[in-house]
């Protein structure tokens, strides 16, 4: 039985959503300006294939993702997950950088696209020891009954930083012309991620020296001594195919999740824009505020995971993304504000559904002495081949087919593996993880299942 100290979880979250915040600021912004990058690194007649080029590189990161997860995964078990998630985030802040240096199409040719795509992969190789590392650490130190709600934090820094480069964005695009932000403008986003890297490295590492934070690092460490004995006798093979139900259950839920996610995030204000010729301040505006609307609920979300269960959230998100997908984007097609405000707002409450549950459910697919390499193996995976594809793979359909529903069926398809996936799945609110004692808050609450575990053992003695 673990009695876990609420300030220090605390502590552990908000370094992780901040690692979370930065690191999506910095893909945020790339997203969010990928219309611009096409004119600079991808000169073409026809935009389309100015914002597949774009997609492309974007896709090109989520290539490596696994790789990294592969690589961070082993060392934050060596050296501290902190550590590793630190390193990331000086990883992710220089890469983005880095994008602000390079000179455009104009200046070197190719070469631009190329250090372009350089720096997508050093980007990539960083996200992929994230995820895995961030929300483990939430899921394995937060009480039972808390573990949703405390878990969905990790996804409200991802909307934070969100919110943090699509409002930059938004600012340049407003504040500046079309030749300006084409000729200088667009570098600005990416060269301020570099001093908002040293920023969040400064934090996170002063949280990390509080008292009570060190204690628990050193707490981790003691109690992961014996269980970094038995990981090292535990391979790739065993992390996939030993776990094959719960890897397969944790690809499709991922998928779900980072389908609907980046359509909505980082494809829509592009497909605003080039498809439906749509104004591109009001396109990211409209975005900008579904995001913080989602901000605002997530936290809510993820307390009625630990009421009601993971399985109902997650599943009637799928049910909405299958029954609402089609009827919300005819109604961001119909062209007016009101439209399309409201078609972004139901796609972005649904998505609340995955943000809010995902991160306490996908630790919960795998026991203890698997569960950090599984997960980022089966996650990074995932996002690679659906994730992070999805704006390249939506935008050659729509130019292949001509058909600009194609993000509604795609949506939709997605739900369908994802509900699969819900219905095969076990429920995890308020257990204990898989190898793990059960984690409470307070020692009342400790003494309380003491008690009812010993009155089954006191019956029996009296019968």
């Amino acid at each position: 039985m673990t009695v876990v100290d609420p300030a220090m979880v605390k502590r552990a979250v908000s370094a992780a959503a901040l690692g979370n915040a930065m690191e999506w600021f910095d893909f945020g912004v790339y997203s969010y300006i990928a219309v611009t990058l096409g004119h600079v690194f991808f000169p073409s007649g026809n935009p389309t294939a100015q914002l597949l080029s774009t997609f492309g590189a974007f896709a090109a990161a989520f290539l490596v993702r696994p790789i990294g997860g592969m690589v961070f995964g082993p060392l934050g078990d060596r050296i501290g997950r902190q550590k590793i998630l630190a390193i990331t985030m000086i990883m992710m802040a220089a890469g983005t950088f880095a994008i602000g240096l390079i000179p455009s199409y104009a200046s070197i040719g190719v070469g631009a696209p190329i250090l372009l795509l350089v720096a997508r992969l050093v980007q990539g190789f960083s996200t992929g020891g994230e995820y895995g590392g961030a929300s483990t650490f939430i899921a394995e130190y937060a009480p039972d009954k808390k573990r949703g709600f405390l878990g969905s934090w990790l996804e409200f820094g991802t909307l934070a930083g969100y919110v943090g480069g699509a409002g930059l964005v938004t600012l340049m695009t407003a504040l500046l012309s079309t030749d300006a932000l084409n000729s200088w403008g667009w570098r600005i986003p990416f060269l301020i991620a570099g001093p908002m890297g040293i920023i969040g490295l400064y934090l996170r590492m002063r949280l990390e020296e509080t008292p009570a934070f060190a204690q628990l690092e050193r707490e981790a460490r003691t109690k992961e001594k014996e269980r970094r004995e038995a990981e090292k006798r535990i391979g790739i093979r065993e992390m996939i195919f030993g776990q094959w139900r719960s890897m397969l259950l944790c690809v499709g839920l991922v998928l779900v999740f980072n389908v609907t996610d980046y359509m909505l995030l980082s494809y829509m204000p592009s497909y605003l824009t080039s498809e439906l010729k749509y104004d591109e301040t009001h396109g990211l505006l409209v975005v900008l505020a579904v995001m913080v609307l989602m901000m605002g609920v997530q936290p809510l979300a993820g307390r009625l995971t630990d009421r009601f269960g993971r399985r109902p959230v997650i599943g009637a998100g799928c049910v909405g993304f299958l029954v609402l997908s089609v009827p919300a984007l005819l109604l961001i097609r119909q062209g007016s504000l009101a439209a399309i405000a409201l078609g972004m707002a139901a796609l972005g409450l649904l998505l609340v559904t995955f943000t809010s549950a995902m991160p306490s459910t996908l630790p919960a697919l795998f026991p203890t002495k698997v569960r950090y390499g599984s997960l980022s193996i089966g996650f990074n995976i995932s996002v690679s081949l659906f994730g992070g594809t999805t704006p390249l793979v939506v935008t050659a359909l729509i130019g292949a087919t001509g058909n600009k529903m194609m993000p509604a069926y795609y949506m939709m398809a997605a739900a369908v593996i994802g509900g699969i996936a819900v219905l095969l799945m076990s429920e995890s609110a308020g257990k204990p993880l898989p190898g793990s004692p059960p984690a409470v808050e307070t020692e009342a609450e400790a003494q309380e299942l003491r008690e009812a575990a010993r009155r089954p053992a006191t019956a029996g003695s009296a019968a």
